[in-house]
């Protein structure tokens, strides 16, 4: 498919989806929704990872507040369910890890586009924004299910009312996301992190985000019997069989993805 607001590669198990508006912070407008949730769809079937991240100095500065054509007459409540609904649960439910490289500002639905990944690692420059309050607006793109169980309901709370910036530094402090990295190491970093997971037990994965998303509703012995269920699964594919091989051989495990 020919994209106009995205460009996505595909190479070696590893898809990578850039939002490709930098005049505008790639600023979320109808097409790039459309098209984010089209492509990570398409790569959930077709890669072993996917990597959203942004190009130029943002990752995304959430909605386009200047596209006048969706403004002008804005529904928030069907943009939602039918916009960004789709495209959060594309990510959400994909089968394979996403990682988001967050390479600069993140603030409103980009910020909490990002939080939806799996892993999220950010440049040290970035920063992270609740900023619907500022135009009188609650969080949403999932934000009020993603924050508070990362941070917990406090640091939630305080990132919702106040609305001001939070460090890439003092994301990871509170547990917001997975690591802050040195702009100079951020783009090799989060290659690496991403080739890792690319070339990792594809199947394992997929069964270590259904487990651990469960342990929120579960007790402890729904999740104990879930554990159970699920190891049995991964124990049957032919990536356990090469890591254990490998593991006795003294070598590093290549992993099929099966």
């Amino acid at each position: 498919m020919n994209y106009q607001m995205i460009r996505v590669s595909l190479r070696d198990g590893l898809a990578v989806i850039a939002m490709n508006r930098p005049d505008v912070m790639n600023a979320l407008n109808p097409l790039m929704r459309a098209e984010l949730t089209h492509a990570l769809l398409d790569m959930g079937l077709n890669a072993r990872a996917v990597v959203l991240t942004g190009q130029g100095r943002a990752f995304c500065a959430g909605q386009d507040l200047g596209d006048k054509v969706s403004a002008a007459n804005a529904d928030l409540e069907r943009t939602l369910r039918d916009e960004y609904e789709p495209l959060l649960r594309a990510i959400y439910e994909c089968p394979v890890p996403t990682l988001a490289a967050v390479n600069g500002a993140a603030a409103g639905a980009g910020a909490n586009i990002a939080l939806a990944c799996d892993v999220v690692i950010a440049t040290e420059s970035a920063v992270f924004l609740q900023a619907f309050a500022r135009i009188g607006l609650i969080p949403d793109a999932g934000g009020t299910y993603w924050l508070p169980k990362q941070i917990g309901i406090a640091k939630a709370m305080g990132a919702a009312l106040f609305a001001e910036p939070i460090t890439a530094e003092e994301a990871s402090d509170m547990g917001m996301i997975f690591e802050a990295v040195a702009d100079e190491d951020f783009a090799g970093h989060w290659n690496a992190r991403a080739q890792t997971l690319a070339k990792g037990p594809t199947q394992a994965y997929a069964h270590i985000k259904e487990a651990l998303r469960a342990s929120f509703d579960n007790t402890l012995d729904e999740q104990l019997s879930l554990e159970a269920k699920l190891q049995g699964r991964a124990g049957q594919s032919r990536d356990f069989k090469e890591g254990v091989v490998a593991f006795l051989e003294k070598r590093t495990a290549k992993f099929e993805g099966r």
